[in-house]
């Protein structure tokens, strides 16, 4: 499998796949040696034959839009269906599940780019995206100041939604360690967007007062995901999009455990938070582990879900001349 590493020898690395320009190793340097803080595959093939988008780039539309179906300029568009009669992630074979090409390498940086045709799982336009991956700020043997900063782009040739995402799972004990239910995590959140039986939004925007997603406080995620509300029965834990406070680049969100912080920063308006909740032990990472529920978390900056079809959670629709851009950093530093 060829991948390509980034970053300095003895400091915080990142390990890249052409393939969902994913993210396959990431390494912080600590006083045992580096730790693979995501979880990941072991082989080409198995990121091919992969449901749980595991590193990946997320594309062309981030998380569920309702019946595969959405309404723009007058026309209706049917797109390919991949859970529960709707599109996740883009479709069947979104951005996740294609070659992405290496326009640029250096030493602290990679960049991706994807041309995805017009009609592509649906979606109208020509769409020509990007992703970089920059490593800051490390300085070599210490994790201190480290961090991985991530661009998205893209353009388009006619109005369609466009939210791209990156769908790092994380364990900051290290990939294999097992459940992440000691990690801490807070978000700057004071609503979140509830979902049906089938995960999609209702179209409420609630509170987040007396829920488990309620994590303006930092709070370990195994009593977060069982608490017994309603809301995690149909996911199985936590699958929900938070609302973020405020606009623009800003810290957003920290998980920690007993000897590492992870800072994460965007402009997005909103975060889904993952808890692994589908892992079943199928997918063996590269430590030999096969994953179980719980064993990663992701944090994933984006639009709201269902936004084509909810007018009222604002615009996710890219036209010709603009540029869509969404940043992502996540900023590491010792416990």
């Amino acid at each position: 499998m060829e991948t390509h590493l980034i970053g300095p020898a003895d400091g915080l690395r990142v390990e890249l796949l052409a393939y969902g320009a994913t993210v396959h190793r990431l390494l912080v340097p600590t006083p045992s040696g580096p730790r693979n803080v995501v979880l990941g595959h072991r082989t080409r093939e198995e990121y091919v034959a992969g449901t749980a988008f595991l590193g990946a780039t997320v594309g062309r539309f981030a998380n569920r839009i309702a019946d595969g179906r959405f309404d723009l300029d007058g026309t209706t568009y049917a797109l390919a269906v991949n859970e529960n009669g709707s599109t996740l992630h883009g479709g069947p074979a979104g951005f996740d599940t294609r070659d992405w090409t290496l326009a640029a390498l250096g030493p602290d940086s990679a960049t991706f780019t994807l041309v995805s045709p017009d009609g592509d799982q649906g979606f109208p336009g020509t769409v020509r995206a990007s992703v970089t991956y920059t490593v800051e700020g490390t300085v070599e043997g210490t994790v201190e100041g480290g961090a991985v900063a991530v661009e998205l782009t893209a353009t388009t040739d006619a109005p369609t939604p466009v939210s791209l995402t990156q769908h790092s799972y994380f364990q900051l004990d290290g990939e294999g360690a097992g459940s992440v239910d000691d990690h801490t995590l807070s978000v700057h959140a004071d609503a979140y967007t509830p979902t049906d039986a089938r995960l999609l939004p209702t179209g409420e925007l609630a509170a987040v007062d007396g829920t488990p997603f309620d994590l303006r406080a930092a709070t370990r995620l195994g009593d977060a995901v069982r608490t017994g509300h309603p809301q995690l029965l149909a996911a199985r834990g936590i699958d929900h999009n938070l609302v973020l406070r405020g606009s623009g680049m800003r810290e957003v969100a920290t998980l920690r455990t007993r000897d590492l912080a992870l800072t994460l920063s965007t402009d997005a308006p909103g975060l889904q938070v993952y808890t692994g909740n589908f892992l079943d032990g199928t997918v063996v990472g590269p430590s030999g582990r096969g994953y179980r529920q719980g064993d990663g978390v992701a944090l994933e900056p984006q639009a709201f879900p269902d936004t084509p079809n909810r007018p009222a959670f604002g615009d996710a629709t890219l036209r010709p001349g603009e540029t869509y851009r969404r940043r992502v950093r996540w900023a590491f530093d010792a416990g």
